[in-house]
Protein backbone atom coordinates (compact mmCIF):
# COMPACT_ATOMS: atom_id res chain seq x y z
CA UNK A 1 0.00 0.00 0.00
CA UNK A 2 1.44 3.25 -0.72
CA UNK A 3 2.25 5.93 2.13
CA UNK A 4 -0.30 9.65 1.55
CA UNK A 5 1.64 12.18 0.97
CA UNK A 6 1.67 14.77 4.09
CA UNK A 7 1.17 18.16 3.64
CA UNK A 8 4.69 18.93 6.07
CA UNK A 9 7.66 20.42 6.31
CA UNK A 10 10.36 18.96 7.59
CA UNK A 11 11.42 20.34 11.22
CA UNK A 12 14.50 23.04 10.91
CA UNK A 13 17.53 20.70 12.62
CA UNK A 14 17.83 22.63 16.19
CA UNK A 15 13.79 21.51 16.95
CA UNK A 16 14.73 18.03 15.39
CA UNK A 17 17.61 17.67 17.90
CA UNK A 18 15.53 19.01 20.66
CA UNK A 19 12.68 16.46 19.71
CA UNK A 20 14.61 13.35 19.18
CA UNK A 21 15.75 13.93 22.44
CA UNK A 22 12.49 13.89 24.53
CA UNK A 23 11.02 10.40 24.83
CA UNK A 24 7.50 11.11 24.52
CA UNK A 25 4.57 11.08 21.93
CA UNK A 26 5.18 14.48 19.84
CA UNK A 27 1.31 15.38 18.96
CA UNK A 28 0.89 15.00 23.10
CA UNK A 29 4.07 17.14 23.99
CA UNK A 30 3.20 19.86 21.14
CA UNK A 31 -0.82 19.97 21.95
CA UNK A 32 0.17 20.60 25.93
CA UNK A 33 2.95 23.59 24.30
CA UNK A 34 0.23 24.93 22.20
CA UNK A 35 -2.82 25.02 24.80
CA UNK A 36 -0.50 26.68 27.66
CA UNK A 37 0.57 29.57 25.11
CA UNK A 38 -2.35 29.88 23.22
CA UNK A 39 -5.18 29.92 26.31
CA UNK A 40 -3.71 30.56 29.88
CA UNK A 41 -3.95 27.00 31.05
CA UNK A 42 -2.06 26.82 34.30
CA UNK A 43 0.08 23.71 34.28
CA UNK A 44 -2.06 21.38 36.51
CA UNK A 45 -5.23 22.26 33.92
CA UNK A 46 -3.21 20.53 31.15
CA UNK A 47 -2.30 17.79 33.84
CA UNK A 48 -5.59 16.77 34.43
CA UNK A 49 -7.08 17.46 30.12
CA UNK A 50 -4.55 15.24 29.75
CA UNK A 51 -5.61 12.37 31.69
CA UNK A 52 -9.36 13.08 31.21
CA UNK A 53 -8.14 11.56 27.54
CA UNK A 54 -6.10 8.40 29.40
CA UNK A 55 -3.05 10.37 28.95
CA UNK A 56 -0.51 10.47 32.34
CA UNK A 57 1.54 13.23 32.42
CA UNK A 58 2.80 15.08 35.28
CA UNK A 59 2.60 19.32 35.21
CA UNK A 60 6.56 19.49 35.75
CA UNK A 61 7.10 17.20 32.47
CA UNK A 62 4.81 20.22 30.83
CA UNK A 63 6.40 22.49 32.19
CA UNK A 64 9.81 21.33 31.02
CA UNK A 65 8.70 20.97 27.68
CA UNK A 66 7.27 24.62 27.45
CA UNK A 67 10.96 25.72 28.50
CA UNK A 68 12.68 23.84 26.23
CA UNK A 69 10.03 24.02 22.73
CA UNK A 70 8.30 27.89 22.93
CA UNK A 71 12.22 29.29 22.57
CA UNK A 72 12.49 27.17 19.67
CA UNK A 73 9.23 27.57 17.73
CA UNK A 74 9.69 31.43 18.73
CA UNK A 75 13.11 31.47 16.63
CA UNK A 76 11.62 29.06 13.45
CA UNK A 77 8.64 31.10 13.34
CA UNK A 78 10.07 34.71 13.70
CA UNK A 79 11.54 33.49 10.29
CA UNK A 80 9.09 33.01 8.49
CA UNK A 81 6.84 36.39 9.86
CA UNK A 82 5.83 38.95 7.43
CA UNK A 83 8.52 42.09 7.75
CA UNK A 84 6.47 45.43 9.04
CA UNK A 85 6.11 48.16 6.47
CA UNK A 86 7.90 51.32 7.30
CA UNK A 87 4.81 53.23 6.28
CA UNK A 88 1.92 53.19 9.33
CA UNK A 89 -1.24 54.73 8.79
CA UNK A 90 -4.15 55.60 12.16
CA UNK A 91 -7.26 56.58 11.52
CA UNK A 92 -8.19 60.18 13.73
CA UNK A 93 -10.16 60.14 16.77
CA UNK A 94 -11.94 62.52 18.02
CA UNK A 95 -13.00 62.99 21.74
CA UNK A 96 -14.81 65.18 23.33
CA UNK A 97 -13.50 66.45 27.13
CA UNK A 98 -15.90 68.63 29.65
CA UNK A 99 -14.15 70.94 31.60
CA UNK A 100 -15.29 70.41 34.92
CA UNK A 101 -15.47 67.71 37.43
Amino acid sequence: MKKPATLRTPLAAGIAKVLKRLHYPLDVMLLCVRWYVAYSLSLRNLEEMMAERNIGVDHSTVHRWVIRLVPLFENAFRKHKRPVGKSWRMDETYIKARKGR
